[in-house]
């Protein structure tokens, strides 16, 4: 199944026997609050879902989102009225981050049939709502580990024997500029790889066997160990959705950046080259 899904398709499918669960997941790093948002207008029978309070847990030294607690983020999901047999649908407004963050967590705790809107909400032709659903109660039961993750030795070690991409913007990357994290850099051995190159001006996927070459110049194949991180595993997320569409499995480093730097004792390296 692929893992993402065009606003076309979606429209059939919620007119169809088996209609997926709608979550709306808009969010920008640093606010407004995607919820005023979301009451103003979103898809009839979507359901909000907050990035910052729903999926991740408290900000410390395990990074800015660090992963939410599997219960109290499978209680969210079964009020959005998610269940283990049903299809889940994922949007944001546009940039794709917050859905992707939404799509990964929900495969890691086991759910088989998530995928993203592609283009977000402003790919959608059809009418908005300003109702607020109310859904009948989900089943969905999260079991973490259903698709790899990364600590951050891990991650170290990945960078060192397969292949860590680094989803953050090229200048971060290089060190030249840190708006968010403590120190500015990358992880030793990691390789940039900017989300942003994986989608067109218009905020939707490249197509699959363009995602393909742009990976395998990176050195990623499906045969290949892959792993991403980005500043706080949200942009991450994406990039390993983008993998997805490419046919390449991808461990998400989580933590990232942000977890990495709150260690005082981990490397840092800065520059265009990986080392």
């Amino acid at each position: 199944m692929k893992p993402i899904i065009t606003a076309v398709e979606c429209v059939s499918e919620l007119a169809g026997s088996r209609p997926p669960v709608l979550l709306d997941v808009r969010w920008r790093q640093g606010g407004p609050h995607g919820r005023p948002d979301y009451e103003a207008g979103h898809i009839p029978g979507a359901v909000f879902v907050d990035l910052d309070a729903d999926l991740a847990g408290p900000s410390g030294s395990g990074g800015r989102h660090p992963l939410p607690d599997p219960e109290d983020f499978g209680a969210v999901m079964r009020r959005a009225g998610v269940r283990a047999d049903t299809p889940v649908v994922v949007y944001d407004g546009g940039q794709g981050w917050a859905a992707a963050r939404a799509w990964w967590l929900l495969r890691w705790t086991g759910h088989e049939d998530v995928r993203v809107l592609d283009g977000g909400l402003a790919a959608w032709e059809g009418e908005l709502d300003k109702e607020i659903p109310a859904p009948a109660e989900g089943d969905f039961r999260p079991v973490p580990g259903a698709v790899p993750s990364l600590d951050a030795d891990e991650a170290a070690a990945l960078a060192r024997t397969g292949l860590l991409l680094d989803a953050r913007a090229a200048e971060r990357y290089r060190g030249e500029v840190e708006p968010i994290d403590r120190v500015a850099g990358h992880i030793p051995g990691a390789v940039s790889a900017p989300t942003s190159e994986n989608v067109t001006d218009g905020g939707r996927f490249l197509p699959a066997a363009s995602l393909a070459a742009r990976f395998a110049e990176l050195g990623a194949d499906r045969e290949s160990r892959v792993g991403v991180y980005c500043g706080s595993g949200v942009s991450g997320a994406h990039e390993v959705l983008a993998l997805a569409v490419a046919g390449i499995p991808a461990a998400l480093y989580a933590g990232s950046w942000s977890e990495w730097t709150a260690d005082e004792s981990r490397p840092v390296a800065t520059g265009p080259d990986p080392r």
